[in-house]
């Protein structure tokens, strides 16, 4: 076990042999992180007082915290970004510096930069989220394109990033 990977009565983080986890990131406890998911510098990931998952080819980019929540696959969480007793969706991106408190972003969302997610929101799918506290439009009703934005910050871009840089990862 890495320095930067701690157990929590009893349970030890899970790391799929295939995910790029920094040396600099934090996990405690009942964490799970899947094939070609990556987890940036500064990233703590505490699943103490319920599991912190982070699914197929994800991204959790640097400084972001995920507690007691569930990322699902090909998700992209911003810089920053605070996850707490959250539920992100397969396909979904949270922003720099966002943050989601005991609330479900849906599937292929887009949760604006800054925006503040309070407790109790059900973000429909594909919905574009902003503001503080947030306001939910359905994409279809923006002028947003949801392929340009995924495709700007997609995570698989992210994993071969992660993937050149020989020192920063195990």
């Amino acid at each position: 076990m890495d320095s930067r990977e701690y157990a929590f009565e009893g349970a030890t983080p899970d790391i799929h042999g295939y995910a790029h986890v920094s040396r600099e990131a934090t996990l405690v406890g009942d964490v799970t992180v899947g094939p070609n998911a990556n987890v940036w510098p500064g990233v703590v990931l505490r699943g103490d007082v319920a599991p912190v998952e982070v699914g197929r080819e994800s991204a959790i980019g640097d400084g972001a915290i995920v507690h007691a929540s569930t990322v699902g696959e090909k998700v992209m969480v911003g810089h920053g970004a605070v996850l707490n007793d959250a539920a992100v969706k397969d396909g979904a991106l949270v922003g720099f510096n966002s943050t989601v408190s005991d609330a479900t972003i849906g599937e292929g969302s887009i949760v604006a930069m800054g925006t503040v997610v309070p407790p109790g929101y059900e973000v429909p799918a594909e919905s574009f989220v902003r503001g503080s506290p947030a306001t939910v439009t359905p994409l279809s009703e923006t002028t947003i394109d949801p392929n340009e934005v995924f495709e700007a910050f997609s995570s698989g871009d992210y994993a071969n990033l992660a993937a050149r840089h020989e020192d920063l990862f195990e």
